[in-house]
């Protein structure tokens, strides 16, 4: 997984350029190049196949969402989890200070038209979005949130699952029982 997240990996750039007009559900373009990096040798099989029973678990799992994170890097989607990652921090701001301001942050880097990491959702929701921007609250974002959080848990999430990322990383674990 480290090396799908490494841009030096020399035969990933020429392997994302070939997959740029498809999305597959086996990625057989994309292989694990290296061992399993440090941080999954501590991954038990149980908790690997945990994250198949359902997204939340996935997303609940530091090494879940790293795998996913890596899975996402590969689809060129990875702003969906970005934006969602960005939202359940953003809920954490406790100080009216910095609310403001962060949540102008999330809306230009990813809700906004042409935002440099611009996440897909429907005109309504941005719109709310952009109109709950007037006096940002911790709830200015959800709707979109769940919009993005519902795309990848019935499009990205089934499509991890079945990836040759994610199946590399269960054999691995069951190899290093054996």
């Amino acid at each position: 997984i480290a090396a799908l997240c490494s841009p030096s990996t020399p035969d990933l750039s020429r392997t994302r350029l070939g997959c740029l007009s498809h999305k597959s559900d086996s990625y057989n373009d994309f292989t694990l190049q290296h061992p399993t990096p440090t941080p999954f040798l501590r991954l038990s099989t149980e908790e690997a196949t945990r994250w198949a029973d359902s997204f939340d678990v996935l997303l609940s799992h530091k090494y879940g969402l790293a795998a996913f994170r890596a899975f996402l890097k590969t689809e060129f989607s990875e702003e969906n989890l970005e934006f969602w990652l960005a939202c359940e921090d953003f809920k954490k701001t406790r100080s009216a200070a910095k609310l403001a301001s962060k949540a102008q942050r999330i809306f230009e880097e990813f809700i906004d038209v042409q935002a440099p990491r611009e996440v897909n959702i429907d005109f309504q929701t941005r719109e709310l979005t952009r109109r709950n921007m007037q006096e940002p609250s911790l709830s200015c974002f959800d709707q979109a949130q769940g919009k993005v959080h519902s795309l990848m848990e019935k499009d990205s999430y089934p499509r991890f699952l079945r990836s040759k990322i994610y199946t590399d990383l269960l054999s691995q674990t069951q190899r290093r029982l054996s």
